[in-house]
């Protein structure tokens, strides 16, 4: 697998997330999740950085965070050896906790932070099936959640931790008593209704944001290693791809072929689909996937219908 770009220049804004590896959990208990969150603030401190919302889930962790000194790769591969040492430490175990590198994504932040906080705070509650609506009945739970930056962005929280940054407040109202009155009614439409998911703008699954900050990363990436460029291009030509292929997908009304044809020709990985899908993990995207093509090879229209979409896709791919 093809290592995840990096892009730092001085106060890009981050979102960051990582997973455990092989997808197990990355805390065992309450302690756990306290020695990460200590490991967070010592980050926080050590490197600089602006944290303005996390979220701990049982298998992986979201940040959102800005670095004005350019340093994201330092300040989080320390968090995650720092933590990995403890958790080893502490569960009589070695070896590695996080699958591979962490994900991060450049974003936009007058234009996407709303979004992303809210997005990312629902974690805890959102179905698994993309789409699907927030059981009303969720609220409570997500109230309560303790593991994530919600309850200091709701007023929750009678003292926020120091090193959360609650600049983000604004984009909810000029003082901190508007701020979480308005937090906390915009995180009530998401139980009442399907909200676009603000990863649906992301740019070559590296940018969050408009021309601006993608002509910035595209002079940061140019000053790179000619390999990194390469990277670069070969997933600005995956994106294209992806963007084809929902046109071409968009009257297929067999869920199975449009399963097929994200993973086959969209490059898409099943664990991705599955998730999305309702799937409990990626076998049973990969159970479709060849069911499809042991159904092709005896059936003509299903087999020229799949011919068609590796047709339409064949510009981009050239």
């Amino acid at each position: 697998m093809a290592r995840p770009l990096r892009v730092e220049f001085a106060d890009a804004v981050y979102h960051v997330m990582a997973r455990g590896n092989e997808r197990k959990a990355i805390y065992h208990d309450d302690e756990d999740r306290h020695r990460f969150l200590d490991s967070l603030a010592e980050t926080v401190e050590r490197f600089g950085v602006r944290l303005h919302a996390y979220c701990l889930m049982a298998n992986h962790y979201h940040l959102l965070l800005d670095t004005p000194q350019a340093n994201l790769s330092q300040a989080v591969g320390w968090l995650q050896v720092t933590y990995t040492v403890r958790f080893n430490r502490r569960h009589r175990r070695s070896g590695h906790l996080f699958q591979g590198r962490f994900k991060a994504q450049v974003v936009e932040a007058d234009a996407y932070a709303q979004g992303l906080v809210e997005y990312i705070h629902l974690n805890p509650v959102r179905p698994r099936r993309r789409g699907d609506q927030i059981a009303a009945d969720r609220a409570r739970e997500l109230a309560i959640y303790r593991w994530s930056s919600h309850r200091a962005y709701a007023g929750l929280e009678r003292k926020p931790p120091a090193w959360l940054c609650q600049d983000w407040l604004r984009y909810w109202g000029e003082d901190p008593t508007t701020a979480h009155r308005k937090y906390r009614k915009s995180i009530a439409r998401w139980f009442e209704g399907t909200i676009k998911n603000p990863w649906d703008g992301l740019i070559d699954g590296l940018v969050l944001g408009g021309e601006g900050l993608l002509d910035k990363v595209r002079e940061h990436v140019a000053r790179k290693p000619a390999g990194v460029e390469a990277a670069w291009l070969l997933r600005r030509q995956q994106s294209d791809c992806r963007g084809r292929l929902a046109e071409a997908l968009a009257r297929e009304t067999d869920e199975r072929i449009r399963i097929w044809a994200r993973v086959r020709l969209g490059g898409e990985r099943n664990a991705t689909v599955a998730r999305e899908q309702g799937y409990r993990d990626g076998s049973g995207v990969g159970q479709v996937v060849r069911r499809i093509e042991q159904r092709s090879a005896q059936d003509k229209v299903l087999r020229q219908k799949l011919a068609r979409l590796k047709k339409d896709l064949s510009s981009v791919l050239s």
